[in-house]
């Protein structure tokens, strides 16, 4: 069986991120079950245009802002080859695949963008893009199965009109954690793991940092990913006068990443929205809690809360939250191995097997 995978972006991207390691962790399992597996996906400067990785074949063609269209046409043109599913991955548009062939498509959801359409494109085009996704794709897959990485995103679908039956949740896995040399830092640090983007709302976690730094003149943030909206953060750093507090680290490799991890006292996830949040389990290899909103989402599900880590409610609490975390050895130790026995109740295995009876029922 030939399975195609439609995604905007790879791992490999410097704006990849959570939702492009899952949908090749999946893509992998179903190469290691013996299915013939395609990654269609944006090109980029970090790998070339077409490559075979563990048994998954990656074609990068076009842009971001062009992919969905090239990818399109691809597939109507029998590009890819002989095709039997296709995996329709859903990160605020669809790649309308379901016009393209009539072979089975199954759609995947991280999450819904009901909050980051008018942030990232407030006016016309956002309210644009939020019909697409809230009206015309509902209707356009309705015969479609879906994928959902937590409960709170098969909610929202369901809000949408999709039918609840059609709906199963595979959630997201855990990688064992590299094995790392680095120890945790003798003095506060903070991390924010993910693409600098405005609906992640790193300034959150910069404000906190701010108001700790008047009683904790050593803590320090570390800022883990790259994204457009990186000379902004750097600017609203600065503005403020927290600049010599956080380091700006750029995208990294995942060995970098978890060494930098392990030496975090806590890992704050400001974020608008997550549809689960992989980088709480990656902290959590380490013992290190994440700090994240209530109203994330997924967020409610990956972190157990006043076990794992904690859910705010809003900005204060969110600085209240990292204060405590901060302060308290003891608080954050006990999270800590919360956020640990978390993360290893996950697998990467046993959603690969879920994932792939999605797609061979298909």
């Amino acid at each position: 069986m030939h399975v195609l995978f439609c995604n905007w972006r790879d791992t490999k991207n410097p704006e990849g991120g959570g939702s492009e390691r899952y949908v090749e962790n999946m893509a992998r399992g179903l190469a290691e079950r013996g299915h013939t597996v395609t990654i269609a996906c944006a090109t980029h400067d970090r790998a070339p245009r077409t490559e075979v990785v563990d048994g998954v074949r990656f074609v990068r063609r076009g842009s971001k802002m062009d992919i969905y269209l090239r990818t399109f046409f691809a597939l109507l043109l029998g590009r890819y080859g002989k095709v039997d599913v296709v995996v329709d991955v859903q990160n605020g548009l669809p790649f309308f695949t379901r016009l393209a062939t009539r072979k089975p498509v199954v759609v995947l959801v991280h999450h819904v963008h009901r909050e980051q359409w008018p942030v990232v494109y407030p006016g016309p085009v956002g309210k644009l893009g939020w019909w697409i996704e809230s009206v015309l794709s509902p209707r356009l897959y309705r015969k479609s199965k879906y994928v959902a990485v937590s409960t709170a995103t098969r909610h929202e679908l369901i809000e949408l009109g999709v039918d609840r039956d059609r709906i199963t949740i595979v959630h997201n896995g855990n990688d064992p954690a590299p094995i790392v040399e680095t120890v945790r830092s003798a003095t506060p640090r903070v991390s924010v793991v993910g693409r600098l983007v405005p609906h992640k709302q790193v300034e959150h976690a910069i404000d906190a940092v701010a108001e700790l730094s008047a009683t904790h003149p050593e803590i320090t943030l570390d800022v883990i990913g790259a994204g457009w909206w990186h000379d902004e953060l750097v600017e609203y750093a600065a503005r403020r006068g927290v600049d010599r507090h956080v380091t700006f680290h750029g995208f990294v490799d995942d060995q970098t990443k978890h060494e930098l991890l392990a030496q975090s006292w806590v890992m704050a996830l400001p974020s608008l929205k997550e549809g689960w949040g992989i980088v709480i389990g990656e902290a959590g290899t380490h013992a290190t809690p994440t700090v994240a909103y209530s109203t994330a989402g997924g967020t409610t599900e990956s972190i157990d809360h006043k076990d794992s880590g904690v859910l705010a409610d809003d900005p204060t609490e969110f600085t209240q939250a990292i204060r405590q975390l901060v302060e308290d050895r003891e608080w954050r130790e006990f999270l800590g191995q919360g956020a640990l026995t978390k993360s290893r109740s996950f697998t990467w295995e046993a959603s690969q097997s879920e994932f792939a009876g999605v797609v061979l029922s298909a």
